[in-house]
């Protein structure tokens, strides 16, 4: 395969971890966009926020690109975990505009830079010696990773799962096959934990 037609690939997979993160937060209101709902504080909004700065970091300064913008939660004296969760002042558009901004930042390093760019991460050590190929597998994994568990926090939330709007990506099934299905995994739990 040719390294163009890879570079299309894997930027397509990266476009559609994306997609398919942003779209968690379509119809759910503010609190629920924000909310923890894991003992580590796993909120939808926070992940967003989480990815902007992801690819910041890794398609901006590993290459030499920097972002332009100034952002607080990069700042010497931000909290711990700054960049998980959205403050009561960052809006809802304000992050996904963010994210948007970085998904047009990070593209044009990855339409301009051939597959095996050099770059250097500085946090990852004497590791850091990278390419653009690495990168965007990195990446990906990341985005994708993270769009998981955004799938599962937004099914706690209001039972919303799978893939895009378009494509659950799930067994057809009303409410009650579903039901039933988890009740089944239940059973099968309880039994094994009994034996």
């Amino acid at each position: 395969m040719a390294g163009s037609d890879q570079k299309s690939d894997l930027h397509r997979y990266l476009r559609t971890g994306r997609e398919a993160l942003v779209w968690k937060l379509d119809g759910l209101a503010e609190y629920d966009i924000r909310r923890p709902l894991t003992p580590t504080g796993t909120n939808l909004l926070g992940l967003v926020k989480h990815l902007a700065s992801v690819e910041i970091g890794y398609f901006g300064d590993t290459f030499g690109r920097p972002f332009g913008e100034c952002l607080p939660w990069f700042g010497d004296d931000a909290d711990v975990n700054a960049d998980m969760w959205a403050t009561a002042d960052e809006s809802r558009e304000h992050i996904v505009g963010l994210y948007r901004r970085t998904w047009a930042h990070s593209d044009t390093t990855i339409n301009e830079l051939p597959l095996d760019a050099p770059g250097k991460v500085p946090w990852w050590g004497e590791r850091g010696d990278v390419t653009l190929h690495l990168i965007l597998i990195h990446v990906i994994a990341e985005t994708h990773r993270h769009a998981g568990h955004a799938d599962i926090v937004r099914e706690l939330i209001d039972g919303t799962a799978g893939l895009r709007k378009d494509n659950d990506n799930l067994p057809s099934g009303d409410r009650a096959w579903w039901e039933s299905y988890h009740a089944k995994l239940e059973r099968a739990a309880q039994e094994a934990a009994a034996r």
